[in-house]
C-alpha cells in the first residue's frame, strides 16, 4: 500500500470522502456520476465491486489498469473498504484477462478483505444489475440500484481515479482506447478537453476518407464529430466505415423502424429470450413494447421500458429481421422521463431458469457485428505526456449540476487547478485544467489556450 495511504486514521475516514470529490472524480466507465455521493449512501454497504469487465468488445482501459497499476488499484480498494465500511473488496474481471488477472493475484495477498472475482466471457457482463448478480448472488430490484443488494459498483478507471486523488491528484486526465478502421489502434493516456481529431491523429489517423465515428463501444454508443472533445466518461472512440453493417444501425430512422416493424415484426419474442435484464426477472418485454407501438396499442407494459440498459443486444444481436426494440425504448423512455415518469416500484425477480444458456459469448457478438478484424488487432497502450496547444472543457461532465466557474478569462492556470467547483451537498464534480495555458472563453465549456503539458 502506499505511504501516504498506509499513514491514514480511522478518524481521517470522511476525508477520504472529501479528496475524492475534492478531486471531481466521477463514474470513468461512462455512466458519469459523482463518485464521493455514490460513496455517502447513508445505507450500510456489504461489498464494494470493482467492474472490471469490460464490457464492450474492443476497449481495452480497464485490462491495461489492472495490468499496469494492480498495487494502486488495490491500495485504494482497501481505502475505500476501509472508509465506508464495507466487508469486502472485490475486483471483478473476465477470465480471458490473464494478464491482468496474474498482475492483480501477485498483489492482493497483502490485503485479506480483498477478493478477484472471474467473470465467463459474455456481454453485456458490466452491466450493474448482471454484475451484482454474478459477484453477490443477489438480484438487485428492476429499476433499482446496487445499494439495495448491499453493493456498491465502481469502474477500474474511476478507482485508479480515486488512488491520485488521494494522494492529492484532481482528474485531469483520460485513458481512451482509439480502434476500428484506424491505422495503430491504441489506448491513450490523454489530457481531458483534447479532441477527437487529435485522439485519432495518435492513432495514426483513419485509414480511410469516409467514416462515422463513434463514442464509447460497438454496442452503445453514440455517434460523434471530430471536433468533440474528450470529457471524464470518454471510453473509445471508435471509426467505422460509412458501408460497415454498424454504421447503418448507427443511422436508423425511428420512423422507417416503426414502419418496418408493423410490416414484418412476427413476435417471435427473440429480442425478449436474449434480453439480459428480461432473463434476471425484470418485467421488461421488448417484443410486447413493439406490438403496442406499432399497433398504436395501450399496453401496461410501456412503462417498463425505463428499465431497459440500451444494452442492444436485441437489435444488434437477437432478432432476425434486424429490427430495433431498443430505439422503440429509447422513444418511449424519453416520453416518461420528460413527463417525470419514474418505473416502479417492481418486486425484485427471479433469474430464468434459461438464463446461463442465453448469454451471448463475446466472440459471438463481435461475428455478428463484423468487427472480427477490429478484435484481433493489437492495441498499443501509450501514456507518455502528449503536445496539447488547447482543450475544451465542458462545465457538466458528469450527472448532477454543472459546477460554477472560480476562474476568468485571461487568468493563466497550471494543470491541476480548479476551474469550476460545484456546491456543498450537491450532485456534480470540480472541473479542474488538464494543461499549462491561458483562460480564453468561459461558456459551456471552459478553452484554455496552452503549449507543452507539464
Amino acid at each position: 500500500m502506499d505511504a501516504a495511504l498506509k499513514e491514514m486514521p480511522g478518524s481521517e475516514l470522511n476525508a477520504i470522502i472529501n479528496k475524492i470529490a475534492s478531486a471531481g472524480v466521477v463514474g470513468a466507465g461512462g455512466g458519469g456520476f459523482p463518485t464521493a455521493f455514490k460513496l455517502k449512501t447513508g445505507t450500510p454497504i456489504q461489498t464494494i465491486i470493482i467492474n472490471g469487465a469490460e464490457c464492450e468488445p474492443l476497449l481495452k482501459v480497464d485490462q491495461e489498469l489492472m495490468t499496469r497499476y494492480p498495487a494502486e488499484l488495490l491500495a485504494a480498494l482497501a481505502a475505500v473498504v476501509q472508509a465506508t465500511g464495507a466487508r469486502t473488496g472485490i475486483i471483478a474481471l473476465k477470465e480471458k484477462y490473464r494478464e491482468a488477472r496474474t498482475a492483480l493475484a501477485g498483489e492482493i495477498s497483502t490485503y485479506p478483505g480483498l477478493k478477484l472475482h472471474l467473470l465467463p466471457d459474455v456481454y453485456p457482463m458490466g452491466d450493474e444489475h448482471l454484475l451484482t448478480y454474478s459477484v453477490t448472488g443477489k438480484t438487485i430490484p428492476p429499476g433499482g440500484l446496487p445499494l439495495q443488494a448491499g453493493a456498491v459498483v465502481l469502474n477500474v478507471e474511476t478507482l485508479y481515479n480515486i488512488h491520485q486523488a488521494l494522494k492529492g491528484n484532481p482528474v485531469t486526465h483520460k485513458y481512451v482506447t482509439v480502434t476500428g478502421a484506424v491505422r495503430q489502434p491504441i489506448t491513450a493516456r490523454v489530457p481531458v478537453g483534447v479532441t477527437v481529431r487529435e485522439l485519432l491523429a495518435l492513432a495514426g489517423g483513419p485509414a480511410v476518407d469516409q467514416y462515422l465515428l463513434i463514442t464509447g463501444g460497438p454496442c452503445m454508443g453514440k455517434v460523434t464529430s471530430i471536433n468533440a472533445p474528450v470529457t471524464k466518461t470518454t471510453k473509445g472512440i471508435i471509426v467505422l466505415l460509412l458501408d460497415h453493417p454498424l454504421a447503418a444501425a448507427y443511422r436508423r430512422d425511428l420512423n422507417k423502424e416503426l414502419k418496418l416493424a408493423l410490416k414484418v415484426c412476427c413476435q417471435c419474442q427473440q429480442c425478449t429470450d436474449f434480453c439480459p435484464r428480461h432473463l434476471l426477472g425484470h418485467p421488461l418485454e421488448p417484443h410486447r413494447a413493439m406490438r403496442a407501438v406499432t399497433y398504436g396499442l395501450v399496453d401496461i407494459t410501456l412503462p417498463r421500458a425505463l428499465l431497459c440498459s440500451e444494452c442492444g443486444l436485441c437489435d444488434l444481436y437477437a432478432c432476425p429481421f434486424n429490427l430495433s426494440p431498443r430505439q422503440v425504448n429509447r422513444k418511449i423512455k424519453a416520453e416518461l422521463q420528460q413527463k417525470g415518469f419514474r418505473a416502479g416500484p417492481y418486486p425484485t425477480g427471479i433469474p430464468s431458469p434459461f438464463r446461463e444458456g442465453r448469454q451471448v459469448p463475446t466472440k459471438s457478438l463481435i461475428s455478428r457485428l463484423g468487427l472480427r478484424e477490429y478484435y484481433e488487432r493489437t492495441v498499443t497502450f501509450r501514456e507518455e505526456n502528449i503536445t496539447v496547444n488547447q482543450v475544451h472543457l465542458p462545465l457538466k461532465q458528469s450527472a448532477g449540476v454543472a459546477p460554477e466557474p472560480v476562474v476568468k478569462i485571461g487568468d493563466r492556470v497550471s494543470a491541476g487547478d480548479l476551474l469550476a467547483r460545484i456546491k456543498d451537498d450537491t450532485p456534480g464534480a470540480n472541473l479542474h485544467a488538464s494543461i499549462n495555458g491561458i483562460i480564453t472563453a468561459i461558456n459551456n465549456n471552459i478553452v484554455i489556450q496552452g503549449g507543452a503539458n507539464p
